[in-house]
């Protein structure tokens, strides 16, 4: 079903199976059984998985959320996908104010066949109770100042590093916005060995010009690429 809704290429279809996306949708931890109308609430249940798996992404075992948000963002599509298929973007570091102070959504998206917005809080962290209260908080504030007329209610989603099953059940228990709580795992794929030659992911986002400089820099020769001096292989042995 969700093959044929999304059109998926079989490249995309491989990467689902693999990624067992199947089975995280259906162990997904959400409230959306009590909070969303009846005739939603299996769309609204295929929108969210158990787990998201980032393998796209070249993170460090240490990172930040800046740096999450920021990989995540450079690999938009990828991550749509990994979403689900129906998601679009809508925006980063969403702001909103209240009484004069200022709030951000990490990322928000709009689910199309929910009509809805979505708003996703990056957690490098493990889950805890008060992260569902500041969605909800969030949730409130995107229905009363950004919700189109036409539009359903909003939906938060929660991707946390690690949580604990039976805390999200209760942290979720009495909330009466749709909140869902997920993981994240990714694949570091550049070998440790390799790593020091190359720039991280922060010197790409912080330093783009640097880079471009060098790679434009004087003396360089027709089809010959100048490779700065940090990030030559060593030929000694």
């Amino acid at each position: 079903m969700q093959t044929r809704r999304h059109t998926w290429t079989k490249a995309v279809l491989l990467h689902q199976l693999k990624a067992q996306a199947y089975q995280k949708t259906m162990t997904a931890q959400r409230n959306f059984a009590d909070t969303l109308p009846a005739a939603h609430q299996v769309p609204g249940a295929l929108a969210m998985k158990d787990e998201y798996l980032f393998d796209f992404l070249e993170l460090g075992a240490a990172h930040s959320e800046y740096e999450l948000e920021q990989a995540l963002l450079g690999n938009v599509r990828r991550f749509l996908s990994e979403m689900g298929g129906d998601f679009t973007f809508t925006g980063n570091q969403y702001r909103q104010e209240l009484e004069g102070n200022e709030y951000f959504v990490d990322l928000l998206l709009f689910h199309r066949e929910l009509q809805c917005l979505v708003a996703v809080e990056l957690k490098i962290d493990e889950f805890w109770p008060e992260y569902a209260g500041k969605m909800n908080f969030y949730l409130s504030l995107l229905n009363q100042t950004v919700r189109k007329p036409h539009e359903q209610p909003s939906i938060g989603i929660i991707i946390c590093q690690s949580k604990q099953r039976t805390v999200v059940e209760f942290a979720l228990r009495d909330v009466n916005k749709p909140i869902g709580v997920a993981t994240y795992t990714y694949a570091d794929t550049l070998p440790s060995e390799l790593r020091p030659f190359f720039p991280s992911n922060e010197e790409l986002v912080r330093r783009p010009e640097a880079v471009t400089a060098a790679l434009r820099g004087p003396g360089r020769k027709t089809g010959t690429i100048m490779i700065p001096r940090s990030y030559k292989l060593r030929t000694d042995s």
